[in-house]
């Protein structure tokens, strides 16, 4: 039987994996087209609860491993994105900071 290897992250592999090969049945599990259309059939699978907080972990890792296979102005983007995110933490720790200091010593 084949076996579709990069397409499965996380979760029973052998369960996972045999599932995919019945859904991906006579396609050639080398073919990076089909490891891709395996990977997305995976993600589109698991349940992602924005609830805990392993879902929102799970959607940051997605979000992370997108902006690694984005080329050009998408990459940029979400460079762009991630900078705008850091720099609002950045801010709200000095103001967090200064708030506990000027209670502290004011």
């Amino acid at each position: 039987m084949r076996r579709y290897g990069g397409a499965v992250e996380r979760g029973d592999r052998d369960e996972e994996t045999e599932r995919l090969d019945e859904d991906l049945h006579g396609l050639d599990p080398e073919d990076p087209e089909v490891q891709a259309f395996a990977a997305h059939r995976d993600r589109m699978q698991r349940p992602n609860s924005e609830a805990t907080v392993e879902g929102m972990l799970r959607g940051v890792d997605d979000f992370a491993q997108s902006v690694n296979r984005a080329d050009g102005h998408r990459r940029l983007v979400a460079v762009g994105v991630i900078l705008l995110i850091l720099l609002g933490v950045l801010f709200t720790v000095w103001n967090a900071v200064a708030f506990v200091f000027g209670t502290f010593l004011g």
